[in-house]
Parts: C-alpha cells; sequence; structure tokens
C-alpha cells in the first residue's frame, strides 16, 4: 500500500467522523489543518463524500446530507499511519533474520524497501532506541540488542495496568461510537480465520496487533497509545518468533479474543475484566516461555495478573 493512498484512507475515516458533529464541514485548508493533509488530498475526500451522498459540494459549502453508515469507512487494517508501517516493516526484517541480539539494521537499506524517506525511518528508531531494545552505531547503522526476561517481565506488568483500564474504557463507549462497527469487522476476521486456522495460522500477529491496538485506543490517553508501539512490537510478534506449537497457540489466542469481544460487547465490566485478565495471562506465559531460561529466576516470573 502506498503512503499516499494509506494518508488518504485514514484522513478519510476520520473526516467521516467530523459528520457527526456538525451541519456543515469547514474550508478547504481548514479541513486540511484539522486531518493533516495536504489540499489536493482534502479535494479527494470531499469529491468522494459527495459521490457517496454524505454532503452536497458547492464551492465554499460543503452540507451534511446524512450520517455515516459502517460501509462509509475504509476498513481499519487500510488505515494504518506511516509510523504502523514502518512498524510492520521493521519488524518483517527482524523476523526475517532471526530476531537475534546483535543482528545489524541499516536505515538507509529500510526505508528504501519500505518506500520512505530515510527521516521517518530514523524517527522511528529514535523512538525505539529509548526502550534500550536497539542501539544507534555509526553510519546509519542500528543494532539489535535483543531484550531480556526482566525486560519482559516489567513490560507485561505496564501492559496490564494498561489494557485492564482500556478495555473498561472501550465497554463504556457510547453505542453510537465507531469503534464498536470496527470491532464487528474484526470479530468476523477471527471466525474466518478460527475456521481456516490450519492453513493460516501464522496470520494471527497482525489481527492480534490491530485488536488491542483498538482496545488502547479507546483510553483516549495519549502516552497508553503512545507506549502501545512497543508493546506491540514485542508480544504481537512473539508469536512467529517462537515457532514452537505456533499453531496451537495461535488457535488458542484467537478463541480468547472471541470470548473478549464478546465480553466488550455485553458492556458487563466484570466479563471484560476477567476476559481480558485471562488473555493477558495466555500472552504472559507465552512470551515469557520464547524467552531462554536465565539463572536466578525471580518468583515475579510466576506471578498472576493483579487482583482488585
Amino acid at each position: 500500500m502506498s503512503k499516499s493512498n494509506n494518508v488518504y484512507k485514514d484522513a478519510y475515516n476520520r473526516c467521516l467522523r467530523l459528520l457527526d458533529e456538525t451541519k456543515s464541514l469547514p474550508s478547504e485548508p481548514e479541513l486540511g489543518t484539522l486531518l493533516g493533509v495536504s489540499r489536493t488530498t482534502v479535494r479527494t475526500i470531499l469529491a468522494r463524500m459527495e459521490e457517496t451522498g454524505l454532503i452536497a459540494w458547492n464551492k465554499r459549502a460543503k452540507t451534511v446530507l446524512r450520517a455515516p453508515r459502517p460501509d462509509d469507512f475504509f476498513p481499519e487494517e487500510e488505515t494504518d499511519t506511516l509510523a504502523q508501517i514502518i512498524e510492520r516493516s521493521f519488524m518483517r526484517r527482524l523476523l526475517a533474520g532471526g530476531a537475534e541480539a546483535g543482528m545489524q539494521i541499516n536505515e538507509l537499506e529500510l526505508a528504501r524497501e519500505i518506500g520512505v524517506g530515510t527521516t521517518s525511518v530514523r524517527e522511528f528508531l529514535i523512538r525505539f532506541s529509548r526502550f534500550g531494545l536497539i542501539e544507534k552505531r555509526r553510519n546509519s547503522h542500528w543494532v539489535l540488542k535483543g531484550f531480556t526476561r526482566a525486560f519482559a517481565l516489567e513490560l507485561t506488568e505496564i501492559r496490564e495496568m494498561f489494557e485492564l483500564r482500556s478495555a473498561a474504557a472501550f465497554a463504556a463507549l457510547p453505542e453510537d461510537s465507531p469503534v464498536w462497527a470496527d470491532l464487528d469487522r474484526l470479530e468476523d476476521e477471527h471466525r474466518v480465520l478460527a475456521g481456516e486456522i490450519a492453513t493460516r495460522f501464522n496470520e494471527f500477529s497482525e489481527l492480534d496487533e490491530r485488536f488491542h491496538r483498538l482496545i488502547h485506543r479507546a483510553s483516549l490517553n495519549r502516552f497508553i497509545v503512545d507506549f502501545y508501539d512497543v508493546i506491540a512490537m514485542i508480544f504481537h510478534y512473539h508469536y512467529q518468533w517462537n515457532k514452537a506449537q505456533e499453531r496451537e497457540r495461535n488457535e488458542v489466542a484467537v478463541a480468547e479474543h472471541l470470548v473478549y469481544i464478546e465480553a466488550l460487547k455485553s458492556r458487563d465490566l466484570g466479563k471484560v475484566d476477567a476476559a481480558c485478565r485471562k488473555h493477558l495471562k495466555s500472552a504472559r506465559h507465552t512470551l515469557l516461555t520464547s524467552i531462554p531460561e536465565a539463572s536466578g529466576r525471580n518468583a515475579s516470573d510466576r506471578a498472576a495478573l493483579p487482583q482488585r
């Protein structure tokens, strides 16, 4: 997917959400500033909205004719941000190389593979470097430092706190929130994957990432959403790092996601909390078993999720 197409679809979906809040859209320059896109992209968005009967566009007047329906939105997997595109490409490169400590990463080569500017790739790598997972070297080179069991344990603790809060916030969203349509689409994808798990089990990691990213966004907390990037990097790709019993693990995880989705739709906070804790406990176990045992393992390795 090209960068421009991705940016357009993301901006289009965000513009659709504006229609619920107003009877007419602002000027093209204002829309461009609001959506963070060029005037050309704004015009493409308006033209599509006019074509689908969402607005009446007559020069400066852009009158809203109807509220957007779920099928007006582009699928979430087609609206990833540039940072998400770079992250996925970066992870695919690590996986292809075995994701072993000491692996060399060249930002120029990575940018060329993805088809984006080196500045965007460098900013992405710098952001990840603050977690101690990669380290800058000379001449646009980076090295993967890997992660220890202690690092993984710290990460699981933070993930559990963040997701339990985000899941509760998700269940409290109003019925007309567009996230429920997103959740419906993800549920359908889970059911299709569950039925074809024997041949498609290796497709789970990206579905897993999109599902949890949707939940974290409900927190409306910029720090939780930002930190999700490193959580995704470790958790939502470790399914591929550790090939042992990959199909069985992914089959269990898909089933747990479906229970989790059902709980979110019920809006029953007790069910949401229980489904979330069960899934996170399984993810914690899978992550820890993918890391070689180290001497002096702490008893906290075996700790259950915190109880309220």
